[in-house]
């Protein structure tokens, strides 16, 4: 058994009282009261009796006054197409779409590390910034066949003890208008993908049935889940999400498929969305948003249908953007910040969305209407896993908003990052 002592947990303001939080096996198994004294001085812990922290074979770790957060996740990240680390790149896209595509199509080579060596460099950075999870996309297309899809699984499977993961075998440059393309989602999910992917039915590859009924084919034959990205506004992106609905609905696939940034649920009349919404509600689909500038998804109302919702960073200063640096609580100020969000309860409601909300996507789960620090599967409750970060803060709402940089992550009430870094560092065969 492991003690963390005199921590706040999930505080919400300043004088929250400290806790005594007991890990067995991996998970909470006891909060209580803190039972040590905190030292003005030092700010070390005392046990009453005068134990050193040692005793009956308890592992003790001084929280010292901290905050205890949940872990966080990066639900929708491209970990075959970062350049963080590396030697800054000028942006040489058209800004169009298929523009974007296809700059990264001709310069994803020419990287200072090959992909499996940069996204273990990024997973480091994810998971020292607090993160536990990750769901990242990779490209499979008939220029990079399986090479980006390998390099992410390799990357990701070289830090499974550390780690949560799904891969998602994605279609970056679309399935109908290039050939070969289906047969290359079909052996990414043969080798291990653990979800298909899809990317603008109708607006990028112009043929909306062909497109998801490929997805949905490869879905149904593995077994697997389905996470699509659906940039289309307007009408079109109704148009993509009904025909998602009805496939999932027909396959019965609830909490098996996500879509990922859903524009079209912030350019629509407000009725047509609570409509949309509706639909995805009945159908189980999960969202995730990458907290854009533009395009900001209605969180109030997806919060009402009890839809699961979680937060990814997409590309970090790659070859679309230089933006990201894969710091998972500045993606959250970010959310926050994006929503123009104020009051604490919504600030701390961002801190939830990455937290929770990522771990529920990733298990098919939605949220179930209890309390952060109430719920015993996915937060800060007895019988929850013990993933969880220590950081100085007063509050949920400041550590989002100061992100101090100073964080001890732990996966299973084992440490593993601190300061910054990932313990053990970079981690491949």
């Amino acid at each position: 058994m492991t003690i963390v002592r005199n921590v706040r947990l999930f505080p919400r303001t300043p004088d929250a009282r400290a806790v005594d939080v007991e890990i067995s096996e991996g998970r909470f198994s006891a909060i209580s009261p803190a039972s040590g004294r905190v030292s003005p001085a030092s700010g070390t812990v005392t046990d009453p009796a005068g134990n050193d922290g040692t005793a009956n074979g308890e592992g003790v770790i001084d929280g010292a006054g901290r905050i205890m957060l949940p872990s966080l996740g990066d639900v929708h990240a491209h970990l075959d197409s970062n350049r963080m680390g590396q030697t800054f790149r000028p942006h040489t896209a058209d800004g169009t779409l298929h523009g974007l595509i296809m700059d990264d199509r001709e310069n994803w080579r020419h990287g200072e590390r090959g992909v499996a060596a940069q996204a273990a460099y990024a997973i480091g950075t994810i998971i020292a910034s607090g993160g536990t999870r990750i769901r990242s996309h990779a490209q499979v297309d008939s220029d990079c066949g399986l090479e980006r899809f390998h390099g992410v699984e390799e990357a990701l499977r070289a830090h499974a003890d550390v780690l949560d993961f799904q891969i998602v075998a994605f279609p970056q440059a679309g399935i109908v208008r290039e050939e070969g393309v289906r047969q290359l989602l079909d052996a990414a999910l043969s080798e291990g993908a653990d979800l298909v992917g899809g990317l603008d039915p109708l607006l990028y590859d112009r043929d909306p049935v062909s497109h998801l009924d490929v997805v949905f084919d490869l879905a149904e034959k593995h077994g697997k889940g389905v996470d699509i990205h659906l940039h289309e506004t307007g009408t079109a992106g109704v148009f993509s999400l009904e025909e998602i609905v009805k496939r999932t609905k027909a396959l019965s696939m609830s909490g098996q498929v996500t879509v990922s940034h859903a524009f079209a649920l912030s350019s629509n009349p407000d009725a047509e969305v609570h409509r949309v919404l509706d639909l995805l509600d009945e159908a189980g689909i999960g969202l995730t948003t990458i907290a854009p500038a533009k395009a900001v998804l209605p969180q109030a109302p997806i919060a009402e249908r009890r839809l699961a919702l979680g937060l990814g960073e997409d590309g970090q200063r790659d070859y679309w953007s230089p933006y990201g640096d894969g710091d998972l609580l500045r993606r959250t100020w970010q959310l926050a910040f994006t929503n123009g969000f104020r009051r604490d309860e919504d600030i701390e409601g961002c801190l939830d969305i990455a937290s929770r909300g990522g771990a529920q996507i990733m298990a098919g789960a939605r949220p179930d209407g209890s309390a952060l620090t109430e719920d015993a599967r996915f937060g800060l409750a007895v019988g929850a896993p013990a993933d969880f970060v220590l950081l100085e803060a007063d509050t949920v709402t400041s550590a989002i908003m100061d992100c101090p940089s100073d964080r001890d992550v732990f996966r299973s009430g084992e440490l593993i990052a601190s300061g910054g870094q990932l313990l053990g560092g970079v981690r491949l065969s």
